[in-house]
């Protein structure tokens, strides 16, 4: 099976070892094989999308990168039916997209907030 070399923060790695233990996972790097097959499947599945859609977009993120999500989310205005923001824990705001239109859009905003490594988590569920 061949290595690869992954570098993690601290804050990462606490949550890797919580979780590690939380669930059973006899290594870390067990848990994340586990957390890898599950974004594959999850990116596989947006990639089936097709037509229009209907889904709902949540992303989470510190609240000094706000204006990283205006600016996201101005680009895509026209997906947008309601956007709810919300503060949760201490300085993390939650964002929460209802968006509807053509796959390949739903697909594209998805992507740009995953690829920003200023979001903490971003998770598409269509309807």
């Amino acid at each position: 099976m061949p290595i690869i070399s992954i570098s993690l923060n601290d804050e990462i790695l606490t949550e890797l070892n919580n979780l590690q233990k939380s669930m059973g996972f006899s290594g870390r790097s067990e848990a994340i094989r586990a957390g890898i097959r599950s974004f594959i499947a999850e990116e596989k599945q947006n990639a089936e999308l097709s037509g229009n859609v209907h889904a709902i977009l949540l992303v989470i993120h510190k609240d000094e990168f706000d204006d990283i999500v205006s600016g996201i989310k101005h680009n895509f205005e026209d997906l947008i039916t309601t956007h709810l923001h919300s503060k949760i824990e201490g300085e993390k705001c939650m964002e929460l997209f209802v968006i509807d239109g053509e796959a390949d859009r739903v697909s594209t905003i998805t992507r740009d907030f995953q690829t920003n490594k200023k979001m903490d988590t971003v998770k598409l569920v269509t309807l």
